[in-house]
């Protein structure tokens, strides 16, 4: 048996100074997810991050720290979510995302599946790093 392929990716949980959050409306599939996606072989996950929110909402940040772990296990990614500050403001919409806003934490959890509004969740933790398992739309336990 060869060894196991997993995908790396990673996304941003931006949080602004009056406590909203950027997300994305996905084009494919019209879900809510906080803007993320593929590392790309040659670069940080701090870069990865940096142009993954870049490319999806027009938004320049900056990268504080990492708060989460997650894997779909089904598809075997495993995203590194990562809390950040806004350097710059949204723009409506972009090739990759049909609407970008900023939510609060209530409409975050009403409105996305459940692993992935656990990552907001997760980002807003004082401290710590948690590491989490999914189906794709809800935690799995471990």
């Amino acid at each position: 048996m060869g060894t196991p392929k997993h995908s790396v990716s990673v996304a941003g949980i931006v949080v602004r100074d009056d406590g909203r959050i950027l997300v994305i409306q996905r084009r494919d599939n019209h879900h809510w997810e906080p803007p993320g996606g593929v590392l790309e072989l040659d670069e940080t996950f701090e870069a990865g991050v940096r142009r993954e929110v870049l490319e999806e909402t027009g938004v320049e940040v900056e990268v504080e720290r990492l708060t989460g772990v997650y894997k779909n296990m089904p598809r075997g990614i495993v995203a590194m979510v990562f809390r950040c500050h806004p350097q710059s403001t949204a723009v409506p919409s972009t090739d990759e995302a049909r609407a970008v806003d900023w939510l609060t934490v209530n409409e975050i959890t009403e409105q996305m599946d459940p692993a992935y509004a656990v990552r907001v969740t997760d980002a807003l933790l004082p401290d710590g790093v948690v590491t989490r398992a999914h189906d794709g739309t809800n935690l799995v336990c471990t």
